[in-house]
């Protein structure tokens, strides 16, 4: 495992000993500033810290400007081919662009994007992924396996580093999630270039969960990857939630609700699985360093959770209150969220 150099991405440090940012990506039109921006600013609201809009003509690259001076973490611009895009984007304030070199033409349109990005302090983000990668890397390899992922992201930063340019961050996604964690181990292995760390294409709400906790959660508890973004195909605001509970149950971020609950059983005598959804959704965006337990029964409830600042622990049409294992009150079962609420909020 190699240190990583640091980059800048307005005003977000990624690498180094920088903590660890949250990303995500507007599904909104971004040439419809208005609404591009709406989203973005739920997204801040929900704890995202660097934002990316894509780029696909010059009318969604003028909207950059507008864009950039609503909202307030750094912005973005995604841009696959077209290196004009990538100038009038730094033009417009992009503190960042996703833009493969090896991709742009000839050497002279990549000399302009770096010597702007050089001017403008802008890093380079190289996003290389399973889908789009080179024939000659997939008649080499057959598929795309962990070394031609790396491989195809070197050949990009050579490209930069024969330019001096070296304000770079690698992503090298796939959606199979062996392939993905086997590709950043690699690529940890050979170079101090920081890494936005997800699983592309992970799908739906549920399965893109899983997919990306395994992911994202295997390489982070390895010490690899310096920004993230888990891809879902859901509104925006659940990827940066589901960020920030990976972060959380790794220990690498403090701050905000860490909830527990037990799975039921036999004992259980109140609507748990209700009770636990409606707390976990009232905590969502609370920014209290805290653990809170809803548990099953009165049995075991305490003593499992004995490491809680607050809990329940359920029993027949009632519920006890206690913090850290030690017994605060009893709550009928219709009062059971509000009470366990109001003594969250005194904490």
């Amino acid at each position: 495992m190699s240190q990583k150099r640091s980059v800048n991405a307005g005003g977000v440090i990624i690498g180094a000993n920088a903590p660890i940012s949250i990303q995500s990506m507007t599904n909104t039109d971004t040439r419809d500033a208005d609404a591009t921006i709406l989203q973005i600013l739920k997204l801040e609201e929900a704890g995202c810290e660097i934002i990316r809009c894509a780029v696909p003509d010059m009318q969604a690259a003028h909207a950059f400007k507008k864009i950039k001076q609503a909202i307030h973490i750094p912005l973005v611009a995604d841009i696959h081919f077209d290196y004009r895009l990538a100038l009038e984007c730094m033009k417009n304030g992009a503190d960042k662009i996703r833009i493969n070199p090896g991709n742009i033409g000839n050497k002279e349109r990549v000399r302009q994007v770096v010597e702007m990005a050089k001017d403008k302090g802008i890093p380079i983000r190289i996003g290389v992924n399973g889908g789009s990668l080179e024939k000659d890397l997939l008649n080499k390899y057959k598929s795309p396996t962990a070394k031609a992922l790396v491989e195809s992201a070197m050949r990009h930063v050579e490209i930069l580093d024969e330019l001096n340019f070296s304000d770079i961050v690698i992503s090298i996604k796939t959606s199979d999630v062996p392939t993905t964690i086997k590709a950043y181990q690699l690529l940890d292995s050979i170079t101090d270039i920081p890494t936005h760390v997800g699983v592309t294409e992970a799908g739906t709400l549920k399965t893109g969960l899983i997919k990306s906790s395994i992911g994202i959660g295997a390489l982070l508890s390895q010490g690899i990857g310096n920004t993230i973004r888990v891809s879902l195909t859901a509104d925006p605001v659940e990827e940066v939630y589901a960020a920030k509970d990976i972060l959380k149950f790794l220990n690498l971020r403090k701050g905000g609700v860490k909830f527990i609950s037990c799975p039921t059983c036999g004992r259980t005598q109140i609507d748990l699985i209700r009770i636990a959804s409606e707390v976990e959704e009232r905590l969502k965006n609370m920014d209290k360093d805290i653990t809170v337990a809803v548990m099953g029964c009165a049995v075991n409830g305490p003593g499992e959770a004995r490491e809680a600042d607050i809990g329940i622990a359920g029993g027949k049409g009632e519920a006890l209150i206690f913090s850290h294992g030690n017994i605060i009150k009893k709550v009928s079962e219709q009062n059971i969220i509000e009470e366990l609420m109001a003594e969250i909020e005194k904490l």
